[in-house]
């Protein structure tokens, strides 16, 4: 049994159609039967039919006449209500007169059905593009709505928004977690489906860090809040998915442009259509008939609601599986890309580096020591390898100073008023300082140790690969995509990343400002028809990001650079969602054209019809309802596979 999710709204309206629908079974049955006006002995026998028609007229058209009348005073007059308007009254008007001079009455039950059918499209379009926009909206609940912020000992509800960076708070299973920060007390499962797609648990401890949004499933946690409200992963999400509507296709504005100078340019083609033959051949109302039929298929509703509603619902599966995807034009502009450039620490491999050599091992704890003492306090992935094998613990106070794209230099002035100074980065900074370094060998990033002009040794660190980056590429390259791959590591190790994933190319050895220039240099070269999507992840992506045809920042959980510059944000670290978004995004624009081919080619040949006065206005209603119910419905199809891609496990849009 089908079951329709309908609100008071939208349930009111239904009861109103079927009332007005069976209603004009039973008269249009015993009209068709034994004929209305034929049951009064009377000229005016006419008038049975109209009043009946009428009452079915005012009850399922009310609110079409009232639109046209409101839009007409606000100046908004060729819009598919007056085109209803002008059409069912003209039929209504032939039918009188008709009426009047004792001929046989046509346009009362017609005049109906156009009305009848067009409310009828007009609930299953709401119907759709609510269960469509429900995709999306349903990430709105994953704002919170309160907090439990322990303050002077006990727990106090307050929103949100209004709880500090740095206070402690509570959250009790079954409830959402307000605001990003690090669980300091407590072990328990989080479900973050919401946010990621992600349909199994992440089980969290002490230390962990906790996204807001996400649900608290078994065991009651304290978390330490990093972040205000306004600035958390949930409050950006929210953002993003309410402005996604914002940016529009091009297909999408042509669209809209289309239907403005359509509308009213067959408007006028209906006129000329009634008044010329009409004066020369003298059959007036057989040619405003024929014009009248002209209007009604001529609304533009099929194209007007379809294709934002093939968006809406490619935007809305893509969601649905933790891709979230800013506005309609970058889906278009992602079914189009065929050039996918790739930063490689964090997108193609895990990021999660260890120390695997460290040379000369004689002095493996003295060059782990001083590596530690450079790369305290530092955030760095690499710096973290370090760190997790030696901790930092030095007696003097050194200074550290960042030299992009090179290392550290630590220095501190010693009591024999001498400056220690250590250098912990790659070889340009030993070649900056003019150290006799000796290479490290080995697929890896190299971190290289000198104290005082002496050099020390080195450190060899690996970044493991993701399993699912071979075949995300091998998928996108059998679209006819060429992949490239940016990293700041040496030669050796992208070299040997680069044989592991199969990339067509790949530049070494890049600081962030050259992977900028390196993005500017593809997009200079590229032909007109090509599109570049670039893949990243944190918050040094961000300019490149933004630069590319396409942004997709991937794992962006916490990254609030990589959510703002992104056009597209991958929530869960699985680069099989970029393939999967590119599927998406093909489906999307597959329906989109098959509804405007679809819906023109029929308009087109039953407006010609409807000209040479061979197909009446019940064929004029399919060109219109007809239409965009076979278009909405198409439209829906991209929303429909995700839902049986997620129980079969098959290729989504194939």
């Amino acid at each position: 049994m089908l079951k329709l999710d309908l609100s008071k709204k939208e349930q009111k309206n239904l009861i109103r159609i079927l009332v007005a629908l069976g209603a004009f079974i039973v008269v249009f049955a015993v009209d068709k039967a034994i004929g209305l006006a034929e049951c009064v002995h009377s000229d005016l026998g006419w008038l049975l039919p109209f009043f009946l028609y009428l009452a079915i007229y005012a009850t399922i058209g009310c609110d079409v006449l009232f639109r046209a009348a409101r839009n007409i005073a606000h100046g908004q007059v060729f819009d598919e209500n007056f085109l209803m308007c002008v059409a069912t009254l003209g039929a209504f008007a032939l039918a009188i007169v008709s009426g009047v001079r004792g001929e046989r009455i046509e346009g009362f039950d017609e005049a109906c059905a156009v009305l009848l059918f067009y409310q009828v499209g007009e609930f299953f379009q709401h119907y759709a593009v609510n269960k469509s926009r429900k995709s999306i909206s349903s990430l709105m609940d994953i704002r919170p709505d309160y907090a439990n912020v322990i303050r002077d000992g006990a727990a106090v509800t307050i929103f949100p928004d209004e709880v500090k960076i740095g206070e402690i708070i509570l959250v009790n299973p079954g409830e959402r977690v307000p605001l990003d920060g690090v669980c300091i007390k407590g072990n328990s499962s989080i479900d973050t489906k919401a946010l990621t797609g992600e349909s199994l648990p992440r089980e969290i401890s002490e230390g962990d860090y906790v996204i807001s949004g996400s649900v608290n499933l078994t065991s009651q946690i304290e978390i330490k809040a990093e972040k205000e409200f306004y600035d958390s992963t949930v409050s950006k999400i929210l953002d993003l998915v309410e402005n996604a509507a914002d940016k529009k296709s091009k297909t999408e504005n042509f669209i809209s442009r289309f239907a403005k100078y359509y509308t009213p340019i067959v408007v006028f083609l209906a006129v000329a259509l009634a008044v010329i033959p009409g004066a020369v051949t003298g059959a007036w109302s057989e040619w405003t008939y024929r014009a009248l039929s002209f209007l009604v298929v001529s609304c533009p509703c099929a194209l007007v609601i379809s294709i934002p509603l093939s968006f809406f619902s490619g935007i809305g599966a893509a969601s649905k599986r933790g891709i979230l995807i800013k506005g309609s034009d970058y889906l278009e502009k992602l079914d189009k890309a065929n050039i996918f450039v790739f930063d490689k620490t964090g997108t193609l491999t895990k990021g999660n580096f260890a120390v695997t050599q460290v040379c000369p091992e004689a002095r493996r704890d003295e060059i782990l020591e001083l590596a530690a003492i450079s790369e305290q306090g530092s955030s760095h992935p690499i710096a973290k390898s370090i760190l997790s094998c030696h901790p930092a613990v030095s007696d003097g106070n050194y200074t550290l100073t960042n030299v992009a794209g090179q290392g550290v230099v630590a220095s501190a002035a010693m009591p024999s008023g001498e400056t220690d100074i250590i250098l912990c980065g790659n070889e340009k900074l030993m070649l900056k300082n003019a150290i006799a370094y000796q290479k490290q060998s080995g697929a890896g990033t190299a971190v290289y140790v000198a104290r005082n002009g002496e050099f020390i040794g080195s450190i060899l660190i690996a970044d493991e690969l993701k399993e699912e980056t071979p075949s995300a590429l091998a998928e996108l390259k059998k679209t006819g995509a060429s992949t490239v791959m940016l990293t700041g590591d040496n030669e050796e190790v992208a070299k040997s990343v680069a044989a592991q994933t199969g990339v067509d190319e790949y530049k070494a050895s890049l600081l962030p400002q050259d992977k900028v220039a390196e993005v500017e240099n593809i997009l200079a070269q590229k032909k007109k028809t090509d599109v570049v999507c670039f893949t990243g992840d944190g918050i040094n992506d961000a300019p490149v990001l933004m630069r590319s045809d396409v942004g997709v920042a991937m794992g962006a959980i916490g990254s609030d650079a990589a959510i703002e510059a992104a056009d597209i944000v991958l929530m869960k670290d699985d680069l099989n969602g970029l393939p999967l978004a590119k599927r998406i995004a093909r489906k999307t624009m597959r329906v989109v054209r098959e509804n405007i081919i679809f819906s023109l080619a029929v308009k087109a040949a039953i407006l010609v019809l409807s000209a040479l006065g061979i197909t009446d206005m019940w064929i004029a209603v399919f060109g219109d309802v007809g239409v965009a119910v076979i278009a909405i419905l198409n439209a829906m199809r991209v929303n429909m596979n995700t839902r049986k891609s997620d129980k079969t496990k098959t290729n989504l849009c194939a």
